[in-house]
């Protein structure tokens, strides 16, 4: 568990136990519309998003973007909201680290959601570096970042399910 923040819940109990009401679709204000991606927004679940990741499979990558136009789709939304999904990585892989470090075997494998660029996430347990080394044991190969921009996955878009 990341010991920069602490909470009275573990990670795994913030995936299983999402706010009350959620899933929904919820109607955008016309000044985040085009923010938001549409009029109608999904607010998933953690589960959801955590389901999506399980289905990728060892070589192949997801971006974020396909997450959130698969959940878009399958509850009739125009688009997913951004900031949950976000949100939800963050608790998903954090949840997977606590049980990789329960010594679970099989856990999410959140390393591969990478941005809709190909880039690596940096709010991952252990940063863009411990994300790449994942990758890279998978196959991958990773393209070192440039000043601020984070490393990259190199012809990511092959890899894509």
């Amino acid at each position: 568990m990341s010991e920069r923040f602490k909470s009275r819940k573990s990670w795994q109990e913030k995936l299983e136990n999402p706010p009350a009401g959620l899933p929904k679709v919820v109607k955008v204000p016309p000044k985040w519309q085009k923010t938001m991606g549409g009029e109608n927004i999904l607010v998933p679940t953690p589960l959801l998003v955590d389901e999506l990741i399980r289905k990728v499979t060892k070589k192949k990558l997801t971006t974020v973007g396909q997450i959130r136009e698969e959940l878009a789709q399958k509850y009739r939304a125009d688009s997913t909201c951004p900031l949950t999904v976000g949100i939800f990585l963050r608790i998903i892989s954090e949840a997977a680290e606590e049980d990789r470090h329960k010594g679970k075997k099989q856990v999410t494998p959140y390393w591969r959601v990478v941005k809709n660029d190909g880039s690596l996430n940096p709010k991952y347990p252990g940063g863009v570096e411990a994300q790449a080394a994942h990758l890279e044991a998978e196959g991958h190969q990773i393209i070192p970042g440039k000043g601020k921009k984070p490393p990259k996955v190199a012809d990511f878009e092959k890899a894509l399910v």
